[in-house]
């Protein structure tokens, strides 16, 4: 009795590649180095723009705020002149400084958003990655610096439908744009920091609240360094925001500022801030 004929292989009509015959046997090697960290960036910016492009309620309720600043604060003491702006109109010179507040309030309450994660499980599951505790913490400072960024140009548009006086100079916008991403990079890991020592979001919006008002006012954004008093000019000068304003002015008004010192004062304090978050984000997720 004769066997019976073996069965054929089986057949594809598409031909195997060999490389991805490999990538069965051997997945990829994962980034490392130098590419991980704008991988992680990049990743967190997306989430950021995908959460606006679903839901936008954010967006328009915020520009309220910057609105009312603009149209009653602004054109109120414009008529008033009490305050020396170097003789351009108040509410030009308050324009900057209400950019720089906008995207302060985004970021200040950004570690709200990584306690949840950690409530939800999902901050556990981060940090068994391969991806190190600074390149999250980045991607996530830059990510609050993508949202702030939106609530700027929300800002510009106003400011300009009131006859603001801005530049439209290409490669001064995208100056202002690095401003507004290191400034809100550094409040926003301020807010992580203070989330990894309270542990709690209604401690946070505590804190958040607390010190989102003398950071403003302890600033130069409503009213130069020059008229005020001494202890308040020391707060000044140690108040990050103070520079970040400086240079939006500079930037959008041709005021006088320092550019330079400006944004590496704004460099270290988003390198500080990262460093601080990622020492703590452990702590956070215990």
């Amino acid at each position: 009795m004769s066997e019976a004929p073996a069965a054929p292989p089986a057949g594809s009509a598409d031909p195997v590649r060999d490389d991805a015959v490999a990538l069965l046997l051997k997945p990829p090697r994962p980034r490392a180095g130098w590419r991980l960290l704008p991988a992680r960036v990049g990743a967190m910016c997306a989430v950021e723009l995908q959460k606006l492009r679903h839901d936008r309620t954010e967006l328009y309720t915020r520009a309220v705020q910057p609105a009312l600043w603009l149209l009653i604060f602004g054109q109120t003491f414009t008529r008033v002149r009490a305050i020396p702006t170097g003789g351009i109109p108040y509410v030009d010179y308050l324009a900057p400084g209400i950019i720089a507040q906008s995207a302060m309030f985004i970021a200040i309450f950004y570690g709200i958003q990584i306690i949840w994660e950690r409530d939800a499980g999902i901050l556990n599951k981060l940090l068994v990655t391969p991806t190190p505790r600074s390149a999250l913490i980045t991607g996530k400072a830059f990510a609050a610096g993508v949202k702030s960024l939106v609530q700027a140009v929300v800002v510009l548009l106003i400011a300009a439908l009131l006859g603001v006086a801005l530049t439209w100079n290409p490669i001064e916008l995208l100056a202002v744009a690095a401003i507004v991403v290191l400034g809100s990079a550094f409040f926003s890991c301020l807010s992580m920091t203070i989330a990894g020592i309270v542990l709690s979001r209604d401690r946070l919006m505590g804190f958040g609240q607390a010190i989102t008002m003398p950071l403003f006012f302890g600033s130069n954004a409503l009213y130069p360094v020059s008229v005020m008093p001494g202890w308040l000019q020391a707060v000044s000068k140690a108040n990050p925001l103070s520079y970040e304003v400086d240079a939006l002015r500079g930037l959008l008004l041709g005021t006088p500022h320092q550019l330079a010192a400006d944004f590496a004062v704004l460099l270290v304090a988003a390198a500080l801030g990262v460093t601080a978050a990622s020492a703590l984000l452990g702590r956070l997720a215990r």
